[in-house]
């Protein structure tokens, strides 16, 4: 009884500190833009806290740097139409299912990389991380990647300048955002670059990444342990099929572009609609479920 009513209070006390720590990074920002108030939630100011393990400062710096990129680079005001050209393969999009957290899941295909321009690759996952966030469901704050090697060469292959530009985005702008990413079935050649990506990466984040082999049972349960094998499609060892709808997905992302333009408090006709060609889902579409937060 006293060990369950001390582990209690230790509890009750470790949150206690982290709300002050939370309050003390509020109060070091100063007065922030109508943008950055909407963006720095208590969740937000969390997450960069526990990015840099709870240091206030360390964190001030970083979060600084992330209201900074965002009034440049402004990812909540891109739009599906500006980038729909490079998902017309569905070398990214985000699933109509969430996995047993209820998170939300990304899909990346490497093997369907259909441009070269670095820039609009970088927005265009940009992109999809917001809409990502946008469709998070109640309480929740993370999100997994699914990344499916089929097809995947040297010929086809991010070039490691864009691969480190978009890992220095995820690292420094979205902190805590992965859950997990498992890579599918990469090819032996991919080790190699594996190893280049690797150095990029800070080991929390090294740690949420899972490399998994159809032909392994240990990979198997993994995926079965994050997933329902019946929404999970099948190029990842479930039992549904993986079918990419271009113009089905641009409609969608139109829809949520009216959505994020509202969140943001952005006055946008939904005028672009008609003529966005984009697109991808996950079929069969599972039911929605209430599922609880991780």
């Amino acid at each position: 009884m006293f060990r369950r009513k001390h582990s209690q209070n230790h509890q009750e006390n470790g949150l206690a500190e982290q709300e002050a720590k939370v309050s003390e990074l509020r109060a070091a920002l100063g007065p922030l833009s109508d943008r950055s108030v909407k963006y720095c939630t208590d969740a937000c100011l969390r997450r960069y806290l526990i990015a840099r393990n709870w240091n206030v400062d360390k964190a001030k710096k970083m979060l600084e740097e992330t209201l900074k990129w965002r009034a440049t680079y402004k990812p909540e005001e891109i739009r599906w139409h500006e980038v729909a050209h490079e998902g017309e393969t569905g070398k990214v999009s985000r699933a109509d299912f969430h996995d047993r957290s209820g998170r939300t899941v990304l899909i990346m295909r490497p093997g369907m990389q259909n441009t070269t321009c670095a820039e609009d690759n970088v927005r265009h996952l940009v992109y999809l991380i917001e809409n990502g966030i946008l469709n998070l469901g109640e309480g929740q704050e993370q999100m997994s990647w699914l990344i499916d090697f089929t097809g995947w060469g040297l010929s086809v292959k991010v070039p490691i300048k864009t691969a480190r530009e978009c890992i220095n985005i995820l690292q420094n702008h979205y902190p805590e955002r992965l859950a997990v990413a498992f890579l599918y079935n990469p090819p032996r050649i991919f080790e190699a670059f594996w190893k280049v990506v690797k150095f990029f990466l800070d080991p929390i984040t090294i740690q949420k990444v899972k490399f998994v082999y159809p032909k392994k049972e240990d990979s198997f349960e993994l995926m079965k342990s994050f997933f329902d094998v019946d929404n999970l499609p099948n190029e990842f060892g479930g039992k549904a099929t993986l079918t990419y709808d271009h113009e089905e997905f641009s409609r969608l992302m139109a829809q949520d572009d009216v959505k994020t333009a509202k969140f943001w408090g952005l006055d946008e006709k939904p005028s672009h609609i008609a003529n966005s060609h984009s697109g991808a889902q996950v079929a069969p579409e599972p039911t929605p479920l209430a599922l609880p937060a991780s």
